[in-house]
């Protein structure tokens, strides 16, 4: 903590400097609060020995009377202390939520491409209000000690000097004890914050690629990565709880003993000449005023003092532009990949073209009382055959892919893959019979090859990994991250790149049905084209959800969706009985150099 104490010292200092108008009302104001503390004792021993001990009733009334005007006096001069702190907190608040705010526009407006900063939530929202809070506590506490410290003292050395040597001795001992502690607790306090962030950057990435992941099938291991956040968070609290009991003795001690001490010697005090109204207004020093003081500036130290200070070096430090080199905390984000190969899992038979899709008058709505998004549908997929769905936006293709997938289940009709149920509880990792990429990729830190390798269970030769990428275009990217163990950073990938590296891995993954969701939509024409051609040449049934209707040339057969009924057939059958496709083709004319190429590369495949 010695160089984030170095680096907040001179900011701190210039925010105070600042508001050095501010700073005096408030010691003026907490010095008129304070008054009582000396009189306090001093008053109460005066009422007793020289009013009540000594027979002179009305001098120990007058005495209390004094003693009770000067906590009235205090009270009222509370209301100037609180609006003085509040001059004080919130300018401090403002400024932390602008930084914060403008650190989060900069990054984006610098790296567009990277995913959003989730970590963000956490730091505008409960971070800044830790800071207010624990520095709107740590002035009001430190500015009530002072004062407080002070009359106190005073009033000790006006009664008697030789109390102090029975107070000073355990103060001073729980005072060094609680210092030993600041910095281990501050030390799990930002432990404590880190796991927070990584939980809230956690939390983030799986909503934002969760249907992905259970595309993928790797809900297990996600909901693995999320409670070891949740478990490490867990742990840092427990840590962080454990030296608060120790700063608990310390309080104990500095603040319980000098009290028993002060009860033990009171006899040996009355002998040295000490009055009771002496000894008695030193305890009540020791139990109004100084003890509850410290015992509340040490609560606020140890614990408002550390994350106050924590909590401003992370809001204040000068934005990474780049993931964290350190490995240990690189690893804080990755997912980790499996150390030793994971047991076979059993395939289902497959065709030798791969497996056949049939639906079955399947009708599903996204709730009881809404109107299906598609309605008794009848559909075929041949085994090895290439059909790209068309349609307007909203009309159901994401929908009819994910219950192809699996992902949805139908609330009439049935769906088979492959000849049986696609949701039926067969024990076969469903990843082994299809995949599907979504339009949003999913991709994780890590290093490219264990991107790639994600799908294949039982890993990949170099050849075929090579092939894969080389297949899909993914070759440049491959060279400029500096080969397949480069790691991998997905918030700077831009989103064609994402879609690369998901499509690679599709292409690698041993499913022999692949579904492709608007998976080539941040890709241009010519990668697009390349990309639907890997996948044309690669054994299997192709199920393309397109937004060019050139995808759709390319394709065996074309579904188009309209909403009221889907209709089925090739490129020149559909233009003579849809008029919706004849409107999505558009002004499009047939004879493109890219339909030879898909033609050449599907009679290869069908040999």
């Amino acid at each position: 903590m010695t160089t984030a104490t170095a680096r907040l010292l001179p900011r701190a200092r210039r925010f105070l400097r600042r508001r050095t108008r501010v700073l005096l009302l408030l010691a003026g104001w907490s010095l008129l609060e304070s008054a009582h503390t000396f009189l306090g004792g001093y008053g109460l021993a005066k009422a007793l020995d020289q009013g009540f001990l000594a027979g002179h009733t009305g001098v120990g009334l007058a005495w209390l009377g004094v003693t009770a005007l000067a906590v009235v006096v205090g009270g009222m001069a509370g209301r100037g202390v609180f609006r003085g702190l509040a001059d004080l907190v919130e300018p401090l608040r403002d400024s932390l939520v602008r930084q914060v705010v403008a650190r989060s526009l900069t990054q984006a407006v610098a790296h567009p491409a990277r995913a959003a900063d989730s970590a963000v939530v956490s730091r505008l929202t409960n971070q800044t209000e830790i800071a207010r809070d624990s520095f709107a506590g740590l002035v009001l506490v430190a500015r009530s000690f002072v004062f407080t410290a002070a009359g106190a003292v005073l009033g000790l050395l006006s009664l008697a000097p030789q109390l102090l040597l029975i107070v000073v001795p355990p103060l001073a001992a729980g005072l060094l004890l609680f210092l030993a502690t600041l910095r281990p607790m501050a030390a799990r306090q930002r432990a404590f914050l880190q796991a927070d962030e990584d939980l809230s950057t956690q939390f983030g990435a799986v909503a934002e690629g969760l249907r992905d992941v259970v595309a993928c099938g790797a809900q297990q291991q996600t909901a693995a990565r999320a409670y070891g956040l949740i478990e490490d968070e867990a742990r840092a609290a427990r840590q962080l709880a454990g030296w608060a009991a120790v700063r608990c003795l310390a309080l104990g001690l500095a603040g319980q003993l000098p009290i028993l001490l002060l009860l033990v010697t009171a006899p040996w005090l009355l002998r040295q000449g000490l009055t009771p109204g002496v000894v008695l207004g030193a305890l009540t020093y020791l139990t109004q005023s100084l003890l509850p003081a410290l015992h509340t500036l040490m609560n606020a130290l140890g614990s408002a003092g550390t994350r106050l200070l924590v909590v401003l070096d992370r809001l204040t430090s000068s934005p990474g532009t780049g993931p964290d080199p350190d490995p240990e905390n690189a690893g804080a984000t990755t997912a980790p990949a499996p150390t030793t190969p994971p047991d076979p899992v059993p395939r289902a038979p497959v065709p030798p073209g791969g497996p056949g899709v049939e639906l079955r008058a399947v009708t599903f709505a996204y709730g009881p009382a809404a109107q299906p998004v598609l309605h008794d549908l009848d559909l075929t997929v041949e085994p090895g055959e290439h059909l790209v769905v068309v349609g307007p936006s909203g009309i159901g293709k994401s929908t009819l892919t994910a219950l192809v997938a699996g992902l949805l289940e139908p609330g009439h009709g049935e769906i088979r893959v492959a000849g049986r149920p696609v949701r039926a509880p067969s024990g076969t990792d469903p990843s082994l019979l299809r995949v599907l990429i979504p339009q949003q990729a999913y991709v994780f830190s890590g290093t490219l090859r264990e991107n790639l390798l994600y799908l294949c269970p039982d890993g990949a030769p170099a050849p075929a990994l090579e092939a894969s990428a080389d297949a899909v275009g993914l070759d440049p990217l491959v060279r400029r991250l500096g080969g397949f163990d480069a790691p991998l950073d997905p918030g700077a990938l831009s989103q064609g790149e994402r879609q690369l590296i998901a499509l690679g891995r599709a292409h690698l993954s041993p499913a022999p049905l692949v579904l492709l969701d608007e998976a080539t939509c941040h890709l241009d024409p010519a990668a697009e084209m390349r990309a639907e051609r890997a996948f044309a040449e690669r054994p299997g049934t192709l199920i393309v959800v397109a937004h060019r209707i050139t995808s759709a040339r390319r394709a065996d057969r074309i579904l188009v969706l309209d909403g009221v009924r889907a209709t089925c057939g090739t490129h020149d059958e559909l233009l003579d009985r849809s008029a919706l496709y004849r409107d999505l083709a558009g002004s499009w004319q047939p004879g493109a150099p890219e339909r030879a190429a898909y033609i050449s590369a599907k009679s290869r495949r069908l040999g």
